[in-house]
């Protein structure tokens, strides 16, 4: 990143090591399913190779606010058959908000797998989505919270970290995930009860649920919050969605010098294009959707399940002198 003190630069290679190790540790194997991906042993043999993932372009499709992983074409890979956990999460107390879907349930499959207990937040029309996430927590032997509602409602945002922390027995890794991202061509077409929603969804709901976390969180805890790469290279028809994901890096900077006496990690991951119900609601025009992702180097969107492994090196204690950072994971298009 540009405009950053020389003195920043070993830590960063500290965060990049402890990034690859963990991500080789999280991705060593394949598993047949979530109760096999429980026994964390290598003892299957050989490496089975990355999945051949689908490239541009894709089917012609839409669908209504908010979207469900359930209905997109092709379905989005999680994790749901391939990752397999080792304990490294042993014991945390997680909530995830949009954990139904996308990265957030990606990322939810990866901590049950890990030995993590697993809150997730959701809007009510995704429950069908959400449901399914919580009988794979619960296949691989944790617990499973499931909180619909509202985050744009700062009480409801308030009861939604309460909630999970005493339905879970306390609360040690936040992921604040959960967006919204409309692509509109003008400024002169965006209107304010857009953009207002779009703020109050990406930037104070994240504010509110990470200031209630902090309040409950003890040393050793992790907050991650899920920015973008719109926020270092933004497209032109989202203006609204790429302020905010900018917000949230200054965001994560700042709270994570903050917090840091009290033990507490700050970082976030920016995320390129990935193949989630964000693109098909409303996040890419329906002509750009059948492209989606070719712009890479690596000429196709990524899988969420090619992400999760970020989150889980971000939420355990190899990462203990990692905060305050940014995880690009962009099939190559140059994030931090």
């Amino acid at each position: 990143m540009k405009d950053q003190d020389e003195n920043i630069v070993p830590s960063r290679r500290r965060f990049v090591g402890a990034v690859a190790t963990g991500l080789a540790a999280g991705t060593a194997a394949t598993a047949a399913g979530g109760a096999l991906a429980q026994q964390g042993s290598a003892s299957s043999g050989a490496r089975k190779p990355v999945p051949n993932y689908p490239k541009p372009p894709f089917p012609k499709q839409q669908q209504p606010w908010p979207g469900l992983a359930s209905k997109m074409t092709p379905r989005p890979d999680h994790g749901e058959t391939s990752y397999q956990g080792s304990g490294r999460l042993n014991g945390r107390k997680a909530l995830i908000t949009g954990g139904d879907s996308g990265i957030g349930r990606a990322a939810a499959i990866a901590y049950a797998r890990e030995g993590a207990d697993v809150a997730l937040s959701y809007l009510p029309a995704e429950e069908s989505d959400a449901r399914d996430v919580a009988e794979l927590i619960r296949a691989a032997g944790r617990k499973a919270v499931l909180l619909p509602g509202d985050i744009r409602d700062e009480a409801f945002c308030k009861k939604l970290v309460d909630d999970a922390a005493r339905q879970l027995g306390g609360l040690d890794i936040l992921v604040s995930n959960a967006a919204r991202q409309q692509a509109v061509d003008s400024i002169l077409d965006m209107t304010t009860a857009q953009f207002d929603w779009t703020m109050k969804t990406n930037l104070y709901a994240n504010f509110w649920i990470c200031k209630a976390a902090v309040s409950l969180m003890k040393p050793g805890s992790a907050i991650i919050v899920t920015s973008s790469v719109q926020a270092y290279d933004p497209s032109e028809n989202l203006l609204d969605y790429a302020q905010t994901k900018a917000a949230q890096v200054a965001f994560t900077k700042s709270l994570a010098k903050q917090v840091a006496s009290k033990g507490i990690r700050v970082n976030a991951v920016a995320p390129g294009p990935y193949w989630t119900p964000l693109q098909v609601t409303g996040g890419q025009k329906p002509d750009a959707l059948e492209k989606f992702g070719a712009d890479t180097p690596m000429k196709r969107a990524g899988q969420p399940a090619e992400i999760a492994g970020v989150y889980v090196i971000l939420a355990e204690d190899s990462s203990s002198y990692t905060t305050g950072q940014v995880y690009g994971a962009s099939g190559g298009s140059g994030n931090p």
